[in-house]
């Protein structure tokens, strides 16, 4: 077999159009085996844009900010086949985007973090497992939260996804007129000292319980919200309790569900197969979001004005849209959906890293989204559209 070399001047990431190559990073410097059958295309991205930190005091934990979402496992976006699933995980950590999103609630996607992780340890060299991450959720009901409960749903999450120590673990809670969200989070943050957990995090929580969870001294070190740039939301209040604190937001449904996208450009959703079917749940959720933004008709400006930006720069509408919402205060990485082995994005994704907008960029997406409503006002705050009556 045939091996090339390639030295890099800065760290970089490479895309293996095959999955032959192995990678092999050193002081800077990378070195890229290619057999006969692939190709290597090597693009030089400063790591700062790449990986970012989520810390509070002494927990601390890197991560790739475009982050891989996993919750299409849970049904809705078409069937998963397990090993088509595992090789398409293991085809985007080959190509950087190594980290990745899921949930206990989420079908088998913690079962096959489990699967793909073993096949790192097996196939890829150690310093490749040491950028791989896997942050899961707990969505407990709301029961009484002992050490016990708590300990036990962990440990399933953690044999489930075959680790010693969970990379992080977001916890989700339906109703705050049950403060037993504080007593899992002093149980979580117990396992944390115990080695089980590295990082407590949070996923659609308010900001006034945030500023609660901080002040009872638990170490969170993000909270995952909705956030795109129909809602922006956290960009309100709290975002301006994350840059006092140093909690970090991760978002989900920054391209609404592939709304934000070429395919939906152009489309008169009133008329009969005049556009691609809302056929996920994803796609129907985020419709509903911009019927409360402004409209079909104006998110259709909105898409206009997105691809301008996006062929001034070479690059698609999605793109655009999670670049975005990346260079918002406080966030620290956005999650794409994943359809694991039925589709991929992963040209898209990487794309996002060398992408920069400048000023008439982002004046030109500021001056349709300030047309649209105020979702703060009609939803609520981040996380209140999951516990509205």
């Amino acid at each position: 077999m045939a091996e090339l070399l390639m030295q890099c001047s800065v760290r970089e990431f490479a895309v293996c159009a095959n999955q032959v190559g192995v990678l092999e990073r050193c002081n800077g410097s990378q070195r890229v085996r290619v057999g006969r059958r692939g190709l290597i295309r090597c693009g030089a991205v400063d790591d700062g844009k790449v990986r970012v930190e989520v810390k509070n005091g002494n927990d601390l934990l890197d991560i790739c900010r475009v982050i891989n979402g996993m919750w299409q496992t849970s049904g809705g976006g078409g069937k998963i086949e397990r090993d088509s699933a595992v090789d398409s995980m293991l085809k985007y950590a080959d190509a950087g985007l190594n980290t990745f999103d899921m949930a206990d609630i989420y079908g088998p996607a913690e079962d096959l973090y489990g699967i793909f992780i073993n096949r790192v340890r097996r196939e890829r060299p150690p310093e490749y497992l040491e950028k791989v991450r896997g942050l899961t959720k707990w969505v407990p009901p709301p029961v009484k939260m002992t050490s016990a409960y708590v300990r036990n749903n962990i440990d399933i999450s953690r044999k489930r996804m075959d680790v010693a120590t969970l990379d992080m673990l977001q916890f989700h809670w339906w109703d705050y007129s049950n403060d037993g969200y504080l007593d899992a989070l002093k149980h979580l943050t117990d396992l944390k000292l115990e080695g089980k957990i590295k990082t407590v995090a949070l996923t659609n929580f308010d900001t006034e319980r945030l500023q609660i969870i901080l002040e009872n001294e638990i170490p969170v070190v993000s909270n995952q919200v909705q956030h795109s740039i129909v809602d922006m939301r956290p960009q309100q209040k709290m975002a301006e309790l994350c840059q006092l604190t140093g909690v970090k937001l991760i978002t989900y449904g920054t391209v609404m569900g592939g709304l934000l996208s070429e395919k939906f450009l152009d489309t008169n959703l009133s008329i009969p197969f005049a556009a691609p079917p809302l056929n996920t749940p994803s796609l129907q959720k985020y419709k509903r979001m911009v019927d409360a933004w402004g409209g079909w008709s104006l998110f259709q400006t909105l898409l206009r004005t997105l691809k301008t930006v996006a062929v001034k720069h070479g690059v698609s509408i999605p793109t655009v849209a999670v670049r975005y919402i990346l260079d918002q205060p406080s966030v620290a990485g956005s999650m794409v959906g994943v359809r694991l082995g039925l589709s991929e994005h992963i040209q898209d994704c990487n794309a996002i890293f060398s992408l920069t907008l400048d000023e008439e960029d982002v004046n030109s997406i500021r001056e349709i989204t300030k047309k649209g409503k105020d979702l703060m006002r009609i939803i609520g705050d981040c996380g209140d559209e999951y516990r509205r009556a």
